[in-house]
């Protein structure tokens, strides 16, 4: 389980962070569908936490492969893929993401292939903040 699920620390502050992985992810030919601001979402609610914001990135050369075939669509579970880019109480940002590469080597064919393409793409995107 601790492979599967990534965690790195930017060298740059939370809002600096956002943005280069912004900037990074459009010029990377993929799209960001949303950033969720959970720190909002949870102070809507009366609850206060450290800075948090999870990115919604989608590549349609990626996801089409997987989503043209009916009986790959139960995957669309995984999609659209995720960076999330937090505070914790040291301070620090730090930036995390699931390891969609070998979560896919469960399933395997056409699913794996793509997942881990779009897995490889993300690391690329986190590196330059790390």
């Amino acid at each position: 389980m601790e492979n599967m699920f990534l965690e790195y620390q930017s060298k740059y502050a939370f809002d600096e962070t956002i943005e280069i992985l912004a900037e990074t992810i459009s010029n990377g030919g993929w799209k960001i569908s949303i950033i969720h601001d959970l720190q909002q979402t949870l102070k809507n609610n009366s609850i206060d936490v450290l800075p948090l914001k999870v990115i919604e990135l989608c590549n349609p050369k990626y996801s089409s492969q997987i989503l043209k075939e009916s009986d790959l669509r139960i995957y669309s579970a995984m999609m659209p893929c995720r960076i999330s880019v937090y505070e914790k109480a040291d301070g620090k940002v730090y930036i995390s993401t699931i390891n969609s590469g070998l979560m896919s080597e469960q399933i395997g064919g056409l699913v794996q292939q793509v997942m881990t393409a779009a897995f490889h793409d993300a690391k690329h995107f986190i590196s330059v903040v790390i």
